[in-house]
């Protein structure tokens, strides 16, 4: 991370939303940072106490729904640590997570409050199968909602 080349490791704060790796139709979903980076005991790192993968786990629509207001709570309340002692610098790994709710307001004011925001979504189709929940077409309104508020967007 050049981040970490760059700036202080005491100014960045890491929220890392993401559930577990895992394979789901071929291709390997979630992944938490740690997983593939190193990060110094200075970094502040911040993660929901647990986190589901609704859409790749649920057994029916009522637990997706379940799992996806579980998550929403989860991410706020980790949200809320970043907002009650914020950093100027602030990476999220797997925002589309919360945005699954319908909600972006704590993103939004955590972007707004950063001097540098950094943040990855979900904006696919592997994963469009919820359960006839629409769950999937709110993520993906709601990530094209905050898109249009970044200065700079990058598609991988």
């Amino acid at each position: 991370m050049e981040a970490l080349r760059s700036e202080n490791p005491e100014s960045i704060t890491v929220v890392d939303m993401a559930p577990e790796e895992r394979l789901y139709k071929g291709k390997f979903i979630g992944g938490k940072i740690t997983d593939t980076v190193t990060l110094p005991a200075e970094v502040g790192l911040l993660q929901p106490r647990k986190i589901n993968a609704p859409r790749y786990s649920a057994r029916d629509r009522d637990d997706l729904i379940r799992q996806v207001q579980e998550n929403r709570a989860s991410i706020e309340e980790t949200l809320d640590l970043f907002l009650a002692e914020q950093t100027p610098i602030l990476f999220i790994n797997d925002l589309s997570l919360y945005f699954q709710s319908g909600r972006f307001e704590k993103a939004l004011e955590a972007m707004v409050r950063a001097e540098t925001f950094v943040a990855n979504a979900y904006h696919g189709e592997i994963l469009e199968d919820d359960l006839g929940t629409g769950i999937s077409l709110t993520e993906r309104k709601v990530v094209e909602t905050f898109a249009a508020r970044t200065d700079t967007l990058i598609h991988l």
